[in-house]
């Protein structure tokens, strides 16, 4: 290549000039705004169904079973004690019977069985009001045990009776009669 085939300078700037002010507006120019995307579509509900409604399964809960009945009954020792406690009540001796139950309950506390026999012994001694309270007690200790309760409950309508207390004696009696017809 010679000199005479290559472009001169004011040739040059004026094929490349126009490109030239272009790249150099472009740098210089400031970008456009920031413009957020559109939101996306809202989404469509799914169709609602037309079948006609059910109504919800409900689980009935199962009634508790009924505690099982838990008649007490006395120890050996215990046995004993009132055997003798009855025998001395019969022949009038009430301090040494009430000693030999007080000496059972010393062994079995929480037995119902020996309150009411407590309760006898007060009603023979003539004490109803000590005699309905042992009852009272025999019943709040034995819950689950129809008989036991019933017996307590024909002891305090004894109680009543004797003090003349006849219409509390029948709803007592009433429910003694209840009870053990269980």
């Amino acid at each position: 290549m010679n000199d005479s085939s290559r472009p001169s300078l004011p040739a040059l700037l004026r094929l490349c000039g126009p490109l030239l002010a272009a790249g150099l507006l472009a740098a210089c120019a400031v970008p456009a705004p920031y413009t957020p995307p559109p939101p996306p579509p809202a989404p469509v509900p799914p169709p609602v169904e037309t079948r006609p409604a059910t109504p919800p399964i409900t689980v009935e809960e199962p009634e508790p079973l009924p505690e099982p009945v838990r008649e007490p009954t006395l120890g050996a020792a215990s046995r004993a004690l009132v055997g003798q406690a009855q025998t001395q009540i019969a022949t009038g001796n009430f301090a040494v019977a009430a000693s030999s139950i007080e000496r059972a309950l010393r062994i079995e506390p929480g037995n119902p069985l020996l309150w009411i026999e407590l309760g006898k012994l007060r009603q023979a001694e003539g004490n109803y009001v000590q005699a309905e309270n042992m009852a009272r007690k025999a019943v709040s200790m034995s819950v689950n045990a129809p008989r036991t309760q019933a017996a307590a409950w024909g002891l305090i309508a004894e109680s009543y009776r004797a003090r003349g207390r006849n219409s509390e004696a029948q709803q007592a009696q009433a429910r003694a009669d209840g009870l053990s017809r269980r």
